[in-house]
């Protein structure tokens, strides 16, 4: 029973990832419901057959503390998918201050982005619209959920509206 079963709790916000088996005892034993499953695949007993899950939802609602991504080097290049955030390039990636330290930027996961040291240069102490460089996306606070597909390589298509990957 290989495979990921997305877990989320009562109100549908993604909780956590776990085995096929594990999911499968869940709503067994009414703890969970089956939210999605895979049309073509089965669990099988020698008496009963049973969906193959792919999301499942807590009955009773999981109080979980917080769960904050710490702000560091390699997060901000998972959060930007080791991508630079001016040309695309993953070639010798560093981070990038969108405003500038010097001009008041400070550290924080809205003011770094991914960048490969030629655009970092060409930057240099520049935004991005005095250097005329644009971003591909808007620096932002990751949340513990984005990085929920690097524990597993890939995500399956029926995760996506959960995790906000669409």
């Amino acid at each position: 029973m290989k495979g990921h079963v997305l877990v989320l709790n009562q109100d549908y916000s993604a909780l956590t990832i776990c085995s096929v088996q594990r999911a499968v005892v869940l709503v067994l034993l009414r703890k969970a419901e089956l939210v999605e499953a895979h049309p073509e695949r089965f669990v099988r007993s020698p008496s009963a057959r049973f969906p193959w899950p792919s999301i499942v939802r807590l009955k009773m609602y999981a109080r979980v503390p917080y769960k904050r991504i710490l702000l560091s080097r390699k997060n901000i290049l998972r959060r930007d998918r080791f991508r630079c955030q001016y040309c695309g390039s993953r070639d010798r990636l560093t981070v990038d201050h969108v405003l500038p330290k010097s001009r008041g930027g400070l550290d924080t996961w809205e003011n770094l982005v991914a960048a490969c040291t030629v655009c970092n240069n060409r930057k240099g102490n520049h935004t991005p619209e005095e250097a005329r460089m644009r971003l591909r996306r808007k620096p932002f606070r990751p949340s513990h959920v984005m990085f929920i597909r690097d524990l597993i390589g890939t995500v399956d298509e029926t995760w996506k509206p959960y995790l906000f990957l669409h």
